[in-house]
């Protein structure tokens, strides 16, 4: 199971009538979207005593989230010509941890750089297939990396239906998830979409939500099967999820999903 999973309102239209003509002017309000501000998550992975974590997320004026607030951790954004172009990452005591600066080729995320406090570095690059969905995140420290960090995605549509993760190193393993979907917008589908890929997971740069959650890991050559997590999805009037229950592979309450939203 992973711990991490538009509406448009048209505007009116109001007609000035002179009195000495029959002219007509047409004002038309801006598009407004539903963005999300609050995704709230519950693990029951202690019945006992569960465990819940929440992310909030600012937006400017352009509804292009500036601040992402996770677990006391601040990330900070800034734009240029509606690209991400860098992120501030900072500890749970505001202090500036590492910073991450974007690159692109053309109207693509070609690679992250990041810089650490302690002068540390990694890189991290995206491949795209021809429909220009994400397909592949490969990840390492400065130097000769020889074994990066892998993430791979094969795609049903406009949906993540395979995720495959290999760690690197001595005690590496390989992680599969794959995933079944409603036909829903999922809450993300208002974000930046470079910040969507930034982020990084099936949740947010698929198109709908997922509904089946089966993972699976592989030792050797033989993949043995893990969790699996089914859940069933509220919506609000604008189709947009409001809350997601998932049961476990024992049908017992294993995780719930919460997300709130504004409308700019």
């Amino acid at each position: 199971m992973k711990k991490f999973l538009f509406l448009g309102i048209m505007g009116s239209v109001v007609f000035l009538n002179s009195c000495s003509s029959s002219n007509d002017e047409t004002s038309v309000e801006p598009e407004k979207k539903l963005l999300l501000s609050k995704f709230t998550t519950i693990y029951y992975d202690n019945p006992s005593k569960p465990e819940t974590v929440d992310q909030t997320f600012e937006y400017n004026n352009k509804g292009e989230v500036i601040k992402i607030l996770h677990k006391g951790l601040a990330t900070t954004f800034e734009y240029i010509d509606g690209k991400p172009v860098k992120a501030n990452f900072y500890n749970n005591k505001q202090e500036l941890s590492y910073s991450s600066v974007f690159y692109y080729k053309g109207a693509l995320l070609d690679k992250t750089q990041e810089t650490y406090v302690n002068s540390l570095s990694r890189t991290t690059n995206y491949t795209y297939n021809t429909n220009g969905q994400l397909t592949n995140i490969t990840s390492c420290m400065a130097g000769n990396c020889t074994d990066p960090g892998n993430t791979s995605y094969t795609y049903s549509g406009d949906n993540v239906s395979t995720e495959i993760i290999s760690t690197p190193g001595s005690s590496s393993y390989t992680y599969k998830e794959e995933y079944s979907y409603d036909n829903k917008l999922n809450p993300h589908t208002n974000t930046n979409k470079y910040l969507r890929i930034l982020m990084g997971s099936p949740d947010i740069i698929s198109k709908n939500n997922y509904i089946v959650d089966k993972s699976s890991t592989k030792t050797g050559t033989t993949w043995t099967a893990g969790e699996t997590t089914t859940y069933t999805l509220e919506y609000n009037s604008a189709g947009l999820p409001v809350k997601a229950t998932g049961m476990g592979s024992d049908g017992k309450l294993s995780v719930l999903h919460t997300y709130e939203y504004i409308t700019q």
